[in-house]
């Protein structure tokens, strides 16, 4: 019987500097830009002093960039909301760093937001975010590609495929 174990077959991982892939620099995969905005929520110290509350809009500041990605810091006051929109070609991370949020789709479909709750959509995804608490709200958003369109959609819209055929 072959005792040998599969580091004996193989050999050391670490000594096959060329079979390991380098740490990326920036996200690239969903699951990716989603570890950055945990990894942002999680250290206060890069967007909480930069946070500001506007009683008329929401306020928002771009906190980075990157090759073909943005991250957006945004403030909720009491009542304000995104109105049902859709993020155009891109796709996004929402994640609450304080406070709570409420989403709402175009279908109906309604979701509490608490703190470190994170949503992740695809180009098209219509949906609203509104603060319907008593208390201000942060969120993280994440865009990539960034963001270069928003458009705006009436309540009464339902989701529509960008592939489908409407005759």
């Amino acid at each position: 019987m072959n005792s040998n174990s599969d580091l004996q077959i193989a050999g050391d991982i670490l000594e096959v500097q060329h079979l390991l892939q380098p740490a990326r620099e920036h996200p690239a995969t969903v699951a990716e830009f989603a570890g950055l905005a945990r990894t942002i929520a999680a250290d206060r110290t890069q967007w909480a002093p930069l946070v500001q509350y506007d009683a008329t809009t929401r306020w928002y500041h771009r906190l980075r960039t990157g090759p073909g990605y943005e991250v957006w810091l945004l403030s909720w006051v009491p009542g304000q909301g995104s109105g049902l929109h859709d993020h155009g070609p891109s796709s996004g991370v929402l994640t609450v760093l304080d406070g709570e949020l409420t989403e709402r789709t175009a279908t109906g479909a309604e979701r509490a937001l608490a703190p470190g709750a994170q949503r992740v959509f695809a180009p098209g995804y219509v949906h609203e975010v509104v603060n319907d608490s008593l208390e201000p709200a942060v969120s993280l958003h994440i865009y990539f590609p960034g963001l270069t369109e928003m458009p705006m959609h009436t309540a009464h819209c339902s989701p529509v495929r960008r592939d489908a055929v409407v005759a």
